[in-house]
This record gives C-alpha cells, structure tokens and sequence, in this order.
C-alpha cells in the first residue's frame, strides 16, 4: 500500500518529517506572533519563514513528482503548499509548467519581465523599488505578485471570479489574525520578507542562464549551444556548507543544485549522496553561501536593473562579480 502512495519506499519518512515541519511550523509561527510576548514573537517571525522556505522547496519537490506516486497526489499537495506560501493567486499547473520549462529549456524562465516594466512605468515606481531594496525589503519579489494578480485579473471573467475568492479568503484570514493581535500582522510580515530573501539567496547563485520571458511556458527557440553541458557549466551549488552536509537540510538540499539539474527526478534527502557521487570533491560549480552573502549585500541593488548575472571567477573571491539573478522564482507565473 504504502509502494502505491509515495514513489519512493525510502522517502516516506523523510517526507513526511518535512511536511509536518513545514505545516506545524508554521501554524506555530502563528501561534506565537499572535499570543507570545515580544521574544516569543521573534521566534514566532523566524519559525514562520523558515517553515515557508520548507513548504516552497517541497513544492518544488512535487513539480517533480519526486513525493507521490501519481502526478495528481503531487499537483494536490502543491497546489496546497502554494496556498500556504501564498503562490496560490496563479493555477499551480502554471507554476509547474514554468518551473519545467526552465528545466527543458536551460534557460530562467520569467512570465513577467518586471525590468521593461520598470523602465515602461513612472520613475518615482522605480526609484520606490530600489529604494526599498537597498532596504533590504525584496520588492522585485512583491511586485512580481502584484503582477500575477494583475495578470489573473486580466485573464478573463473566470479567472477573475478565482482570483477575487483567492483573495477575500486570504484578506479574511489576515483580517481574522488582526482581531486576534493587531502586531500579528506586521510580524507575519517581516516574516514573510525573510522568507522571501530565503528563496531569492539560492535562486540568485544557481544559474548565470540567459532570461526568457514567456507568458504562456512557450519552449524557447532552439539553440544547440544550450547543452547538457552548458547546463552544469553555468549551474552552481550555493551550499549552507560543502564540508557538513547536514547543514543543507535547512534548505531541503535544495542548494545541491548542479546535482538536482543532473537528475531532475532525484529526491531532496538522497541530493547530498547524489552529488558527492557526481562530482567527489571537484568543487568547481559549489559556492558556499559564505563567500555569497557579501555578493548578496553589495550588488542587491544593481541586482534589480542589471542587464546579466555577472560573472564567477575561476579563483579567488569568485563570487564578487556575480551579481546573481533576481525575479526568477518557481512560485511566480502568469
């Protein structure tokens, strides 16, 4: 029975470990920035973007199918998890569709191209958003949401309808929080903000892939240098740390990246296995986050208009060109 529901027998109890973490966590998180006194609601902040990041990285997951047996048990629980996360304003099978064509394409695939808009839109907007980043607030992410609910708004009178029962149940759930506590919300807030950073730190380092803005997961143009190794030569490992694997569970090993590229369909707890296998202690592509933060600070405003990703160094500070990507995110589609 238990063969039928999960793909893999070795990922029962890993997966459910982290799905009660993601879920319980962050219900906990709840609990505390409503009713615990301030330094309950700091842990409170702290277990909600963390139980988040959790959530999204299984969502990830399921795009995969790595979880369930059957393509529609993972769409089920993405499609919820996406509600918890607040993905849920576009279909999920939009997230997924995008998320596998950046996977098919070797390409960042983006449905909103948030630079021409910004360009396009009036300079106090852009002044706004690079000023709210240098605040280390992440509002390329932000708007990116304000544009898929733009975008579901614009789809038609059924997505319209969607969308506003998408929203009124999440301003009701808000509304609800506020009665509670009125500090409930700003703390959920920032912990969302955190959350956020989270997602955007790994998928800034991973990939120096050119853009390719599509609003309907079109397949890109093809282009024979795009390759399999082209893939793993502009993939890179952000890990937590290279020398204690343990240490990358905190981002569901999600930051084995150049391992997860070479085998889309390889679960999260067998990544870290996976990729010493594959590489050993060639660390060519593995940037650990260490050497990224101080990239992540200096470049997070130039980040936002930035034409490319920058470059990585062959050695030495190899992370202090690489500006990284920003906007790419598995949870915003049209």
């Amino acid at each position: 029975m238990k063969s039928r529901i999960f793909r893999y027998p070795d990922g029962i109890l890993p997966n459910l470990f982290a799905l009660a973490y993601a879920v319980l966590g962050w219900l906990a998180g709840i609990v505390l920035i409503a009713a615990a006194p301030p330094q309950g609601k700091i842990c409170g902040i702290l277990l909600i973007a963390h139980a988040l990041a959790i959530g999204a990285y299984l969502i990830h997951e399921c795009q995969h199918g790595t979880i369930f047996a059957t393509a529609r048990a993972n769409d089920r629980l993405g499609a919820a998890l996406a509600w918890m996360s607040g993905a849920c304003i576009a279909p999920y099978a939009g997230l997924k569709e995008k998320h596998l064509r950046h996977h098919a394409d070797r390409m960042d695939v983006v449905s909103f191209d948030y630079r021409a808009e910004l360009a396009a839109g009036p300079a106090w907007l852009r002044r706004a958003v690079l000023a709210l980043e240098w605040a280390y607030v992440p509002a390329v992410e932000l708007l990116m949401r304000a544009f898929m609910v733009r975008s579901r708004w614009r789809a038609g009178p059924a997505a319209r309808r969607a969308l506003a029962g998408v929203l009124a149940l999440r301003l009701a759930a808000f509304a609800g929080l506020a009665a509670i506590s009125p500090w409930a919300v700003p703390c959920y807030a920032i912990g969302y903000c955190i959350f956020l950073h989270i997602l955007r730190f790994q998928d800034a380092f991973q990939h120096t892939f050119d853009l390719y803005h599509t609003a309907d997961y079109a397949p890109a143009p093809h282009d024979p240098v795009r390759d399999r190794a082209y893939e793993q030569a502009n993939t890179y490992s952000d890990v937590v740390s290279a020398d204690h694997p343990l240490l990358n569970l905190l981002v569901l090993n999600f930051a084995y990246h150049n391992a997860h590229h070479a085998r889309p369909a390889e679960p999260w707890y067998r990544l870290a296995r996976l990729h010493l296998n594959l590489f050993a202690d060639d660390r060519a592509q593995v940037l650990p986050v260490r050497a990224l933060l101080a990239s992540y600070h200096r470049h997070r405003v130039t980040r936002v208009l930035a034409p490319d990703c920058g470059l990585v160094a062959p050695e030495g500070d190899r992370a202090g060109s690489f500006i990284g990507a920003v906007g790419v995110s598995f949870l915003t589609a049209a």
